[in-house]
């Protein structure tokens, strides 16, 4: 039971009540009848104001045409609370209604923990709404990387909260395993496969130099030998022709935009061409199982590893040419074909099929967009890195443009990471490539200290992860800190079992009327918030919250446990703080599984 919930209900009911007497009464000229949902309720920060408060006389002032605080004294005078949780209301300031609450609710709040046990903090605020969160999406180009360990935190655990607030969710992971970005992998595997063949070979223009690639050149010779591979200079050499029109970015494939004019391209050579593409799904085979491999050591797992490949078979970009042109928001100019995107709120038009006849990396993004919202998604959420902050604008216009609600798209951005070693930036990889592997990073932090302090930030602030904090093992160290609680808790019941006490039994009979002193009653209306920060976070988009809170109750468990001696000599007391330490530990469980966070019960 949800007994914060409850009591917020029956504050919503008593000041609409109070209102509507107040209106029936003659003292206020509202020209409708006040419904609790109406009424916003909310937890005063200074607990000096009120165990919750209202600021309605504020907001209907206008609509009454009264003072806010002649409305909320009306109020007041109108209250009924008999069978609420509710002992007194207090007008306050300009017009704030404060409210404090009998002590019988902080027992029922605590019996309402005990009884919820794991299912407590969960809400239904989604309804059953489909969410697909996809998140990390990294190139299938090279191993993750320890920006993709943030991404992978933040969208995790955002996917947990949501479940957890009654959204049907869905975790995605988007690869990008087609076009120019894979010809350019194919490139380099070419030259790794001749370099260790003893031939001179040197990496074309923008193909990925990572020396992984070495590795899985050599697998592939084993398995596949290479005697298949074409006879002459490569396509990027002789003739003429250098480069490639195109050289891949980190994260995107080309740019979407229409050059000024064509650039060199390759020379034409079918068999080298299929030989690179033999070599680019082998290597990509091997990257994205890498990646699994990291991601499932790092406790994340996804529904589904949807390809650039499939879309591209199911003809999905043609289609959404196609469906734009006969929608006439499609046009030729300059050879190219162009989406009229600023007539759904982009600042230009975007190009879509350039002069070469290849579609820019928009359109097999849109067609990606449109096969969720066909598996019958109702919300998509995308996490981004920062460098394609904007691109939101361009793939909404497109998909309005194809009748789809682009406010059902939401994306997210997040900001970097910096690694701090002793105050100072730190990278840890050797590697070519100027990546910080995650698989490098993972062997330096334990995946509980990284999930922690990876989500400890809000998703639009850079963070410095320190290496240093993250690896104390103190109470300096936030994650240990939490977890440390959570270990007390164990520690003290194996303690009372050790001492005779029938935890069970007392569990289910203490007196919880016994918990008077601040300690105990500030701890029991911490622990009552975890609903309401669960619903928070999901409807926020705000997980970072959840580091915050559970800190706020172990920090609440450790005052308790100084001030208050838990297993005393009188029996009924030590129950009703055992009842208290039970229902913390289930708080600290729930949050710390929310986050994927172990909770240990020795330290």
């Amino acid at each position: 039971m949800n007994v914060a919930a409850q009591v917020r209900a029956q504050i919503q009911q008593l000041v609409a009540d109070g209102l509507n007497r107040a209106k029936a009464a003659g003292e206020l000229s509202l020209g409708r009848d006040v419904t609790p949902a109406d009424i916003q309720v909310e937890r005063p920060k200074d607990r000096a104001h009120g165990d919750w408060a209202t600021n309605a006389a504020m907001v209907l002032a206008r609509e009454a045409r009264t003072a806010p605080r002649q409305i909320a004294e009306a109020v007041v005078r109108h209250l009924e609370a008999r069978g609420t949780f509710v002992e007194r209301a207090e007008v306050a300031g300009p017009g704030f209604i404060n409210f404090y609450l009998k002590d019988e609710w902080l027992a029922a709040a605590l019996r309402g923990i005990l009884s919820a046990g794991p299912e407590f903090g969960k809400v239904n605020v989604g309804r059953g709404q489909r969410v697909l969160v996809e998140f990390v999406s990294a190139n299938p180009t090279g191993p993750l990387n320890v920006v993709s360990a943030r991404h992978a935190t933040v969208g995790d655990v955002l996917a947990e909260v949501l479940a957890w607030a009654g959204f049907e969710v869905d975790r995605e992971f988007y690869v990008n395993d087609a076009g120019n970005q894979v010809r350019m992998l194919g490139a380099a595997m070419d030259v790794r496969v001749r370099q260790l063949l003893g031939e001179n070979a040197e990496l074309p223009e923008g193909a990925y130099p990572g020396e992984y690639l070495v590795d899985i050149a050599r697998e592939y010779i084993s398995q596949h030998g290479a005697d298949d591979r074409p006879q002459g200079p490569p396509p990027w050499a002789g003739d003429g022709a250098t480069e490639p029109a195109r050289t891949p970015s980190a994260d995107v494939e080309g740019d979407d935009e229409e050059p000024a004019a064509p650039a060199r391209k390759w020379r034409h050579d079918p068999a080298y061409e299929a030989w690179l593409h033999r070599l680019a799904r082998f290597a990509v085979e091997r990257i994205v199982d890498g990646q699994k491999a990291v991601l499932r050591g790092y406790r994340v797992e996804f529904d589904r590893w949807f390809h650039e490949s499939e879309v591209r078979a199911a003809r999905g970009p043609e289609t959404v040419v196609a469906r734009l042109r006969e929608a006439g928001h499609a046009y030729e100019a300059d050879g190219a074909v162009w989406i009229r995107s600023t007539t759904f709120g982009d600042d230009k038009d975007r190009v879509l099929v350039k002069r070469d006849g290849n579609f820019t990396y928009i359109v097999p993004d849109v067609a990606y967009h449109v096969n969720k919202f066909e598996r019958g998604y109702d919300h998509l959420i995308n996490l981004l890195g920062r460098d394609h902050y904007g691109y939101h604008v361009r793939l909404k216009a497109a998909l309005a443009a194809l009748g789809f609600n682009p406010d059902a798209l939401e994306i997210i951005y997040l900001q970097m990471v910096h690694l701090v070693r002793g105050g100072q930036e730190v990278r840890m990889s050797k590697r070519r490539g100027e990546f910080v592997a995650m698989s490098d990073f993972l062997k330096e932090v334990s995946v509980d200290a990284a999930r922690w302090f990876f989500l400890m930030r809000s998703t639009d602030s850079e963070l410095d992860f320190d290496l240093d904090l993250a690896n104390l093992q103190t109470s300096d160290n936030p994650v240990y800190y939490v977890q440390y609680a959570h270990a007390r808790i164990c520690s003290i019941f194996r303690q009372a079992e050790a001492a005779g006490f029938a935890v069970e039994q007392v569990l289910d009979n203490a007196p919880l009327e016994r918990l008077v002193e601040e300690p105990e009653r500030e701890l029991v209306r911490k622990l009552a918030e975890f609903p309401d920060e669960v619903e928070l976070a999901a409807v926020r988009r705000e997980p970072h919250r959840l580091t915050r809170y559970a800190h706020e109750v172990a920090s609440g468990f450790h005052s308790f446990y100084t001030h208050c001696r838990v297993l005393g000599e009188d029996p009924d007391l030590s129950g009703a703080r055992l009842a208290l330490c039970a229902a913390t530990r289930q708080v600290l469980a729930n949050a710390l599984a929310i986050m994927g966070i172990n909770a240990p019960e020795e330290m």
